[in-house]
This record gives C-alpha cells, structure tokens and sequence, in this order.
C-alpha cells in the first residue's frame, strides 16, 4: 500500500515509558493463542526470508511464495479455489518501460523549442503501443472531474479530441477524503472518454524532481489480448518541469497563479493554451504471468452459491540495486504484507479446525500485483473465479501492525457499507473496539486490493490494527522509519501474540459475514454505493 511519510511525534505513552519502565507483562497465553502465535510465526518467517529476495511480482521468489500458499491451503483442508479446481489463478501482466534516448518533444508556441527529455519533459511507457507519435493542442481543462453525481463537469464547453489536456492536480477543498482520492484516479478515464490524446497535470515539488522520476518509471498491469487493465486510456502521461507548467500560461486567457486562486473557491473554467505539443517516444515489454492463490473453505446450504472474500497481498518490492555500488538490497516486506498473509491463513485454520462448514462460502486469497497498482486484484475483480453477483462482500488484510499490544482495528471503509457493523460485533466478543480511520488524510480506503472489487460495486473493507495502547506511536514510526525500506524485516520486535490474536479476529469476522442472514449492504446515500452498485439494497445511515 502507498502512503506518504509521516514524522513520528513524541507523546506521553512515549515519555511515561521512558519515566517508569516496560509495561507490566502480558498474562501467559492460553493454549489456543500459543499454537496461533506459532502459526503466524512460521509463516512470516518463511515469507519474509531472504531467500525469497523480497517475493516481487513476476520473480522467482514471489513463484516460491505463492506455492508455499497454495501448499499450506491444502495442509489446512482448503479445496482448491480457482477454476477447474486449480489453487493458482494466472495473471496475464505486461510491464512497460521507456526505451533510452528514445523520447523527442517539442513545443511550438511563442517561446516554444526543444524540450529536454528527463529534464524539461518526461512520458511514462506504454502498455499498448510499443512507438508513439503523437501531435496535439493543449487545452486547461479545470481539474479535469466530470461526475455528475457531485456536479462536477470540468469538460463543459470544450472540445478536447485529439488534444493534450492540461489539468489542476487534486481535486477541490472540502470534498472526504475517500471521494477525493478516488476522484483523483479518475482524471485519465474522464480525459480519454472525452477523446484527449494526451494528458498533463500540474503538480510536482520541484524543477526536475517528478520529471526525471517520472522517466525512470516502470508501468504494469494485466492484459487479456484485448484489454489492458485499469491504464486503458489517454495515449501519452506527460510531466512537464515547473518552468515550463508555468511558462504553458503566457499569453492565455489566465495566468497559472490566476488559475490556481480560482481553485481555492471551486474548480476554474477551462480554455485553450497557446502551445502545441509534439513527441516522439518507445516502450519496451516484458510479458509474463504471477499467479494469484485461491483456497476455498465450502459453504453449506441455500447460502452456499454465495462469497465471502478473505484477501492479503503476498507480492513485496522485491530487491533494489544501488546505482552507485552495484549491492543489491532486498526489501522483506515483513509486515507489508506477509503479515496480512499469516493471519489470513490463521483465520482459515480456526475456521476449517472448528468442523462447522459456513453458511456462504468463504474464499481465502493471496494478491500479486498489489504494489505494481492493485493490478493482481484488479484481473481478479475482472475475471472473478465465481460470478461477481455472488460475492458478498470483501474483507482486505493490508500490513497489520504486530509491534503493540492492539486493544482496537480500523475498518478503512466503515462509512460506506454494514461490513464495519460485523467487523465491531465480532471485535466486541474479544474486547476490542473498532475506531474511526485516525489519518483521513491518507485516503487508505481507496490503496489496496479491496477497492477494485468497490468499483465493482461489491462492500469491502480494509482492516489494520488501530491507533490505540500505544498504536498511534508505533504507527508512526513504522510510516516514517520502515514502511517500503529494507527495515520492515524480521528483525522488527514483533509480538506474534497480538499477530496471533489479529488472526483469531479475522476468522470471527469471515464466520459472521458467511454465517449472516442478509448480505452486507451499501449505506443509504453513500457515494461509492450510488456510484457503483446503483441498484442494490441499501441499509439506513446511522
């Protein structure tokens, strides 16, 4: 899951600690929770071993993860959950990057010349055409929203066929946070429905920082023959350097900080630039296949044809290499996410262990591609094992935080759907609450898996480990020490105990969810409900 660095603060439970010593140790577990915590200890272990060189999509040691899944499903008595009773789901991927030297641009204009390919302009590579020329106006379209339900129509009166558009980054003030990162995914879609060429947007921290990033970049998704997964679209993903976004404004119809007042109140009115935009690029393929790891534990009785989804990401970053040295380092992912992984497969062994079959049938799933763009979620979601009609809901296990004693979860999504109501029923019985998502800021709910089955109007969650009994500290310093660094190994003070209870949790939520008369159900006038599943049920808002 991406998120942004946050700086850890120093709090009281920080200074008490240091004032009067280590908590008071934890009572001894009970037979239950010592077989769990080692459970969930070997399978971390295995995991996030060096040998697995950082499980990246595609790599050999993402292959050996998967299998060791699939093996651990059978030993568990899961059946297989894939079609014609295979464990792997094979995902078709391409991963596309720029070709060295290969981009030329220029921009025609008052002022215009040559742009300097990683310096003045970068375009990220394409997964459909491997040689792109492409020759277009440019023309400010607002923020580039258009969603009627929220009553934005940033296209309105403009005619960008053909075109690169140029756009505002973000979306307006005062939207939530959920809405709002979900519109920001939007803009390339709306961009293409309207027939653009090319899309620009506005943003960056400095003159070359996100143009030379941007060029070094690598794209992947899943390809069917006919689509290419969720980055079908406009034809070129341009960033231009910071002189230039602002020199594209000279002589319009507003200047770049006019326009950028204007969006402090709203989102401002489109107009067409004076400046065409002229390139030449090529991206070279890698096709390959990474397989997604489905186990399925039967339902029985009418509820049977239904599914409850228990899903974790088993891909990490695989290994970097110093550009300066040669060393290679490998990046574990110990907690993102062979810790989600564990306690999935935890929840399937109590759940299989108890000898009650379920009501629905739950299926357990190991995610690629989830740090590649969600896209191992996104083919599945697609190409579901069952018809999408008869999954009923989703719940995502996303880098739990086992460095705690955690007394409360964050059901990232809890406004949107009744699966929050099961996730707080079944945390009650162990005592442990269920709390508001600490950090909206972040839009977590719309950055891993489950959100690909959302927008395809199926509830789902995402479930962490809460802020609370010492939570909010250890989070933030996880966020800014050791989320996406090589730190996030075995080595961590985990508490495999609170793993193990986090694990214990899952498998209550899996069983009332299964186990439930109704289905979980949008809340009434909930956006991604109206959005997405329009002609669905709903429950009463709160």
């Amino acid at each position: 899951m991406e998120a942004p660095l946050i700086i850890p603060r120093l709090t009281v439970a920080v200074l008490a600690l240091a004032l009067f010593g280590a908590a008071p140790p934890l009572p001894p577990l009970s037979a239950e929770e010592a077989s769990a915590a080692r459970y969930v200890r070997a399978q971390v272990e295995f995991l996030a071993d060096d040998r697995l060189e950082g499980r990246l999509t595609g790599s050999r040691g993402h292959e050996i993860a998967a299998t060791y899944v699939a093996s651990q499903f059978r030993a568990l008595g899961l059946e297989p959950g894939g079609l014609d009773g295979q464990w792997f789901r094979q995902v078709p991927l391409r991963r596309a990057s720029n070709e060295p030297g290969s981009l030329v641009a220029s921009m025609s204009g008052t002022g215009g010349g040559s742009l300097r390919a990683g310096v003045d302009v970068a375009v990220l590579p394409s997964l459909t055409e491997r040689h792109r020329e492409i020759n277009g106006e440019l023309i400010f379209a607002g923020y580039g929203l258009d969603e009627p339900l929220l009553g934005f129509d940033d296209y309105r009166g403009l005619d960008v066929r053909g075109k690169i558009v140029v756009l505002l980054g973000g979306v307006p003030a005062k939207l939530p946070g959920d809405i709002a990162a979900h519109l920001r995914s939007t803009k390339k879609e709306a961009a293409a429905a309207r027939g653009a060429a090319g899309l620009i947007i506005l943003s960056g921290d400095g003159p070359r920082g996100d143009v030379a990033a941007t060029i070094r970049r690598t794209v992947t998704d899943w390809h069917d023959g006919e689509t290419i997964g969720d980055t079908m679209g406009v034809r070129a993903a341009i960033t231009l350097s910071q002189e230039w976004q602002q020199r594209l404004f000279v002589g319009a119809a507003q200047s770049l900080a006019a326009v950028r007042m204007a969006a402090k109140s709203g989102s401002p009115r489109g107009f067409p630039l004076p400046y065409r935009l002229t390139l030449r690029t090529a991206s070279s393929w890698e096709d390959f296949f990474s397989p997604e790891v489905i186990g399925k534990l039967p339902g029985t009785g009418p509820l049977a044809g239904e599914h409850v989804l228990l899903m974790a990401h088993l891909d990490h970053l695989g290994m970097k290499t110093d550009e300066k040295t040669g060393r290679k380092t490998i990046y574990n992912g110990a907690l993102d996410n062979a810790a989600g992984v564990a306690t999935m497969m935890e929840a399937a062994r109590e759940l299989v262990a108890s000898g009650k079959p379920p009501a629905r049938t739950i299926l357990f799933i190991a995610n690629t591609g989830e740090e590649e763009g969600l896209v191992g979620a996104d083919y599945l979601a697609s190409h579901p094992p069952v018809p999408l009609a008869s999954i009923a809901g989703v719940v995502d296990l996303d880098m739990p935080l086992p460095l705690y004693d955690f007394t409360d979860v964050i059901a990232f999504g809890a406004d949107h759907s009744t699966i929050a109501r099961t996730v707080a029923e079944a945390g009650r019985q162990m005592g442990i609450g269920v709390a508001a998502d600490p950090m909206p800021q972040e839009s977590i709910f719309v950055r891993s898996d489950h959100y690909r089955f959302v927008r395809r109007g199926v509830p789902a969650i995402l479930l962490m480990t809460g802020y609370a009994n010492g939570g909010e500290v250890a989070w933030k310093n996880f966020l800014a020490r050791t989320y996406h660094s090589p730190a996030d190994k075995l080595s961590q003070p985990i508490e495999w105990r609170s793993l193990a209870r986090y694990g214990m949790l899952n498998a209550r939520i899996a069983r009332a969810l299964a186990d439930a008369p109704k289905r979980p159900r949008w809340i009434a006038r909930d956006y991604f409900g109206d959005r997405f599943a329009p002609g669905q049920p709903r429950a009463p808002r709160p």
